[in-house]
């Protein structure tokens, strides 16, 4: 995924961990799930992350360490505006590593997801759609042919957490796949307040797979990151597996003619 100087979510994390230790995989996807950060997409769904948005990445985290900035804020700094719409100077607050950056747009990683939303929010829906960008709210309805309540229950659910760009929401692609997992269950009877129940579990998993891999994260050499993506790759094919197993065996007294 180092195509193009392009990192992966753990590769991020591995070159953050040395300047703040406190860092998590959890942290950057809070951070994207707020629209601070705008990672782009494999055709897969997985995050890649441009120097650009790592050096993004690392003016919020140092704005929260160093300043006890909330996200609202930094936010404003980001797009180079104050609270009144002045223009901001941006050396006037950047720390170092991006202080000399003088655009009159803010810094430019901002600038570069702003510039993208108009472009999605105008596209055709009818237009085959690349499966690295985002979706607006009705692209993501016509494709997936959902009901606007379905889209509500499940963003005040927190289940969806599209970003916010301007008066435009942007849906990833794994926004994409819960949605249409999450019609397939209501259509059987499950709600969403039982789908809350999935999220917390992977929300748990996660935060355990964490505790395995950063060690080897924080090591801060190829092979040792290496073997941390390659041991979550495996973690997380083995929860997979294991819950297809436990429910395999739940489901036996009825599976069995009993």
């Amino acid at each position: 995924m180092n195509n193009k100087n392009y990192f992966s979510i753990g590769e991020v994390l591995g070159l953050l961990l040395e300047e703040f230790p406190d860092v998590t995989i959890s942290k950057i996807r809070f951070l994207e799930s707020q629209g601070l950060i705008e990672p782009e997409r494999t055709a897969s769904g997985y995050r890649k992350f441009s120097d650009t948005e790592i050096e993004r990445l690392r003016f919020i985290l140092r704005e929260q360490r160093e300043r006890y900035l909330p996200l609202k804020v930094i936010r404003t700094r980001l797009e180079g505006d104050t609270s009144d719409g002045a223009e901001r100077p941006y050396d006037e607050s950047a720390p170092r590593g991006i202080r000399n950056v003088s655009s009159p747009g803010g810094h430019p990683a901002a600038r570069q997801s702003i510039a993208r939303a108009p472009a999605m929010a105008s596209r055709s829906t009818a237009k085959k759609r690349d499966d690295t960008s985002s979706l607006t709210r009705t692209e993501l309805l016509n494709e997936l042919s959902v009901s606007p309540t379905l889209l509500k229950d499940l963003t005040a659910s927190g289940l969806v957490k599209p970003r916010i760009v301007g008066d435009v929401e942007l849906y990833s692609a794994s926004d994409r796949d819960i949605v249409g997992v999450a019609a397939k269950f209501l259509e059987l009877g499950i709600d969403v307040r039982h789908m809350k129940g999935w999220k917390h579990s992977a929300d748990r998993e996660i935060a355990l797979f964490e505790q395995r891999i950063v060690p080897l994260l924080r090591q801060r050499n190829p092979a040792s990151r290496d073997n941390a993506l390659a041991m979550l790759t495996e973690l997380a094919d083995l929860g997979e597996q294991l819950r297809a197993a436990f429910i395999a065996s739940g489901s036996r007294q009825y599976t069995d003619g009993r």
